[in-house]
């Protein structure tokens, strides 16, 4: 299975040692399904998870947050946007999320905010769902 997590997913598996976002975190380390990104996406991942909100609530340094990604990315697909579909959503910040989805084939966006992707990832054939649905397909 080929999934694209939402940077709300990763803030979500940071805060919380439990919940689905932090398992599909666990999942991702272990091999158990294919997480999707561009670069787009790894530099918004960078900004946000680097905020000093973040890092509070997350007890944790920049440079660990910094290291964790850097780690991150050997069980990441990278996905080189060759078409950009734009625009399709209301929020232009969204935009790269499914783009990525789109050229790397992705069953599935892994978000908290699925209307921000809704109607137009179902025009391409990709699902938008929350991480406990994206938990029960991968760990039926």
């Amino acid at each position: 299975m080929k999934l694209v997590l939402d940077t709300d997913v990763l803030v979500a598996g940071l805060r919380s040692r439990t919940g689905a976002s932090r398992r599909l975190l666990v999942l991702l380390y272990e091999g158990q399904f294919h997480a999707l990104v561009s670069i787009a996406m790894m530099l918004e991942y960078e900004a946000v998870l680097t905020r000093p909100e973040n890092l509070e609530a997350f007890h944790l340094t920049k440079a660990e947050v910094i290291q964790f990604l850097d780690s991150m990315t050997y069980f990441l697909l990278p996905v080189t946007p060759f078409f950009l579909w734009r625009p399709q959503l209301r929020d232009p910040a969204d935009e790269h999320v499914l783009e990525t989805a789109i050229n790397g084939g992705a069953d599935a966006i892994v978000t908290f905010n699925s209307r921000h992707f809704q109607p137009a990832a179902l025009r391409f054939g990709v699902d938008v769902i929350r991480p406990g649905k994206a938990l029960r397909r991968i760990e039926p």
